[in-house]
């Protein structure tokens, strides 16, 4: 017996998924066998109810569908090709970041209040249209820092339409860690379902309400598992759409540290390995900025200084 081709198979032909089952997975946004073949057994069995048995079936069974295995460097460098880049507005800014803000990847701008991680959200917001009229933005907002008058001011500093740019900008206001990670998940129906032309994810900032609901040492593993799965969603978001995938973070100050810069990223080690570009802003002299590249996968460690302006960033 020949096997089906994957555009042939739909999550009914899987062991044990009936229509009651299919139509749970989809209400949870999976509802392609690529979804299926990377949720964890125990997210399965939690969703469907089906044993654990069952739910590996079904995993391996969607696993077997795809083609999961290894590729050569060839193979995996043709299938780069479609990464793309969302200009910061600043040439300085996009040569640090090798063309742009990355699409598939995830990166992370932390830093001190004031040091212009969420007017760098804004901007991107507004320049991932310049790519494409239609391209949207998903801003979920933890810290009521979201503003529609500076996307005004900012499209209008790039002579954009202002009102079809902000109804371009879908936006979330997250009141605790549950909704913040209620409305990631959101993200996956929005462009599968309701095919939402999504290309860049902002979450500002990350660990805000994880650092005030899981306070003291005796909580800080379940504070750092529960960071770990919502990153990762975000992560596989941006690697399974092409979207960008941009999160400020909040810092604190090591006191055990004597000499060099005392600034720390909160969300320690989960965030660091999660994170593909990791920049750190400070502020920097006459009112300027400078970002520093910390972490990247292909491109060396740089500075570069910039402004904000009312139109938006400047060299």
């Amino acid at each position: 017996m020949t096997k089906k081709k994957e555009k042939d198979i739909c999550v009914t032909d899987l062991p044990g998924v009936g229509v009651a089952t299919a139509e749970k997975l989809a209400q949870a946004g999976f509802t392609d066998l690529m979804s299926i073949a990377t949720i964890s057994t125990g997210a399965l069995v939690e969703l469907t109810g089906m044993t654990e048995m069952g739910a590996k079936k079904v995993i391996n069974s969607a696993r077997d569908s795809l083609d999961m295995g290894f590729v050569q460097a060839t193979e995996y460098e043709k299938a780069r090709e479609r990464i793309f880049h969302i200009t910061t507005g600043v040439p300085a800014f996009d040569s640090m970041l090798g063309g742009g803000v990355e699409s598939g990847a995830t990166t992370e701008c932390f830093g001190e209040y004031g040091s212009s991680k969420t007017q760098i959200a804004h901007q991107l917001a507004v320049n991932v249209q310049l790519l494409d009229e239609n391209n949207q933005c998903v801003y979920i907002d933890t810290e009521g820092s979201f503003r529609p008058d500076r996307i005004r001011q900012m499209a209008r500093g790039k002579g954009l339409d202002e009102d079809k740019i902000l109804k371009n900008v879908i936006v979330g206001r997250a009141y605790n860690c549950d909704h913040q990670m209620l409305l990631a998940e959101k993200i996956d129906e929005l462009i599968k379902i309701e095919k939402k032309p999504i290309k860049l994810i902002i979450v500002d900032s990350l660990t805000s309400h994880f650092r005030a609901e899981f306070v003291g040492r005796g909580m800080l593993a379940d504070r750092q598992q529960k960071i770990n799965r919502h990153i990762k969603l975000l992560s596989k978001l941006g690697d399974i759409h092409n979207v960008v995938i941009y999160v400020t973070n909040q810092v604190s100050v090591d006191p055990s540290q004597m000499f060099g810069d005392p600034t720390k990223a909160i969300g320690g080690h989960i965030v660091g390995h999660n994170s593909t570009f990791r920049i750190y802003l400070r502020k920097g002299k006459r009112g300027s900025r400078v970002a520093k590249l910390v972490d990247a996968p292909n491109l060396p460690d740089a500075e570069t200084i910039f402004n904000v302006v009312e139109a938006g960033l400047k060299e």
